[in-house]
């Protein structure tokens, strides 16, 4: 048999069932419908429901079929008119038969007898091998999962579930022990620069809170109809389930779950830390699916991700937060607070936007490899329980939600020690930055007037310039002067020169050197013109008072050699007679340029 598309509407008076039912024979089937029991048969559909109202057949009940569509629709009476049915979009729920929500486990032990029967004695072993009995302790496993109804799933899951969750080896560490190492996890992964960046460049992150999911409307249009009338209001009228959402509730296994009163508040305080991490998965997104979704929904919930069972709303709060500051990518308060309110926003909906989002979380983790498996740990049982909660219990919850408040100290991270140091960090930087200013002002400054200064000094170098010219060409007209006057002394050299005592030689003269003991003088000095005129009046003085002096002031030798064309004997060394005089014994007939050495005593 094949259960059929269906939903339900109402209205004051009337219960209204859609079914489709294509292909099928419509001048065969069957409804069948008392109090809160309806039946529907058309080969090969069959719908069994258990209404949250009663019905009546009172002749009022109306059916309709549509080919094009291939949908049945029929109208029941309700038993008593006005009568408001909660839960009609909870299929899940109305497809269990009546039975099925007792108390009774889904599974019960049957004790054996342990007694044996005298024909079973008798064929006992006696002669069996024997063992020593050796004590083994059994290790302790902890619980985890929905309500804490699952244990040793990882022992045989290891492999898949060590990419899912962060906790090592949970069927042997204690809820105290996974609360310990989740704390020292999270303090080891908090970044504070990576905290302050998102902190001080929060444009993406004001972007991303401008965005509204779907509750946000929803809630809009249900506080203004609680505006308008006190009355209840079915959640359909705000929450619309996609054909796609009402097949994977047709797809769940109906169960009821055995849970005492601290199960119950593990469960209650573990769909608060899920929607948390939804709401904040959605928000970052805009609502948009990726490869990281399955990725932060596990990551920022310590339900899923470290198995965690919390004892009240504010330690839920403080684990989420947490987490947001230190895995995902954006790490801000304010998604935070985002988060927080938006969960209560989906709880003040009803069970209806709350089993909406887990469907969504549960498509999510079908589609991603690992995270599958936390499917069958919470989200499939999560999907199943909510359509059974009474409004009134998740509206306490949600009243309790609203009453905690989460702050940055509450977080434990020194978030506003960070924040203060950082903001005196940024003035300092800025008022470094306003005396760099400064500074570079006063540079400009100065390099304006250092330009001026140039150009002032370009300027007389122009004119130094000039000068420079106007002395070339003076020094031209005196080098004139000057080489008609070596040309003069050219043809005094080739004159008779006069030796220290009188002897006149008649030879020509290449080179000549006056000696005061102090310095050489050249005839081609590079002195400037002047100084060099001056400079060879006083060698022709000095010449001249060579010539003139006594025989006795003169102390200095001279020596002579002479250079002829053809070889002569060479000349003999000078002698010195008694008086200190130097001269020459013999004048060599050779004709070669004399080198006068002099040295008088007048300086």
């Amino acid at each position: 048999m094949i259960t059929p598309a269906f939903e339900l509407t109402q209205d004051p008076d009337f219960l209204t069932v859609k079914i489709r039912v294509p292909y099928a024979r419509a001048s065969e089937f069957d409804i069948y419908f008392e109090g809160e029991d309806f039946k529907f048969y058309a080969k090969p559909y069959f719908l069994r429901l258990t209404l949250p109202g009663r019905i009546v057949e009172d002749g009022r009940e109306k059916a309709s079929y549509n080919t094009d569509e291939g949908t049945f629709t029929i109208q029941l009476p309700k038993e008593v008119p006005g009568q408001y049915f909660e839960g009609l979009d909870m299929l899940t729920s109305l497809l269990a038969p009546k039975k099925s929500r007792s108390a009774k486990p889904l599974v019960e032990e049957m004790a054996a007898s342990a007694e044996l029967s005298e024909e079973n004695e008798e064929e006992f072993d006696w002669e069996m091998e024997q063992i020593p009995y050796e004590e083994s302790i059994t290790p302790l496993q902890h619980p985890y999962g929905f309500g804490n109804l699952r244990s040793g799933v990882f022992q045989r899951l290891q492999d898949e579930l060590s990419d899912v969750i962060d906790v090592k080896d949970p069927d042997q560490t204690p809820a105290e022990e996974r609360r310990r190492k989740r704390l020292a996890a999270e303090a080891a992964k908090f970044e504070p620069d990576h905290y302050l960046a998102d902190f001080f460049e929060d444009e993406a992150i004001k972007h991303l809170l401008k965005y509204k999911p779907w509750w946000i409307d929803a809630h809009k249009k249900m506080t203004a109809l609680k505006g308008e009338s006190h009355q209840e209001h079915d959640s359909s009228a705000f929450v619309v389930f996609s054909e796609e959402e009402r097949e994977q509730m047709r797809k769940f296994t109906n169960k009821s779950y055995l849970l005492d009163k601290r199960s119950r508040r593990h469960v209650y305080l573990g769909l608060i830390d899920i929607l948390l991490a939804y709401c904040y998965e959605i928000c970052v997104n805009e609502g948009d699916k990726n490869v990281e979704s399955s990725w932060n929904i596990r990551k920022l919930s310590a339900t899923l991700c470290w198995l965690e069972s919390f004892s009240c709303i504010h330690d839920v709060l403080v684990s989420f937060g947490r987490r947001v500051l230190c895995y995902p990518l954006y790490r801000h308060f304010g998604l935070v607070t985002r988060a927080f309110n938006d969960t209560v926003m989906i709880l003040q909906l009803g069970k209806a936007a709350v089993l909406k989002c887990l469907l969504d979380i549960h498509k999510i983790f079908m589609e991603s490899d690992p995270a599958y498996i936390l499917n069958d740990l919470f989200i499939t049982d999560y999907c199943i329980w909510i359509q059974k909660v009474k409004s009134k219990k998740l509206a306490a919850l949600c009243e309790s939600l609203q009453k905690t408040t989460l702050s940055k100290s509450h977080v434990g991270l020194e978030l506003e020690e960070l924040e203060a140091a950082a903001v005196l960090v940024q003035e300092e930087e800025k008022a470094l930055k306003a005396a760099g200013t400064v500074s570079k002002q006063q540079l400009l400054c100065s390099e304006s007037e250092t330009s001026d200064s140039e150009e002032s000094s370009s300027t007389s170098s122009s004119e130094t310039e000039g000068s420079d010219s106007d002395e070339q060409e003076s020094s031209t007209s005196e080098d004139g002067e000057i080489n008609s006057f070596q040309g003069t002394l050219q043809e005094e050299r080739t004159a008779p020169l006069i030796d220290c005592n009188g002897l006149r030689q008649g030879t020509d003269t290449s080179a000549m050197e006056v000696g005061d003991g102090k310095s050489k003088v050249s005839l081609q000095s590079p002195t400037p013109p002047g100084k060099l005129v001056e400079e060879l009046e006083m060698q022709i003085h000095s010449a001249m008072r060579l010539s003139e002096q006594p025989e006795g002031l003169a102390t200095a030798g001279c020596v002579s050699q002479e250079q002829e064309e053809s070889p002569v004997p060479k000349a003999d060394r000078f002698s010195e007679d008694a008086a200190g005089k130097g001269n020459f014994l013999e004048v060599s007939p050779k004709p070669n340029p004399l080198l006068f050495l002099c040295s008088t005593n007048e300086d």
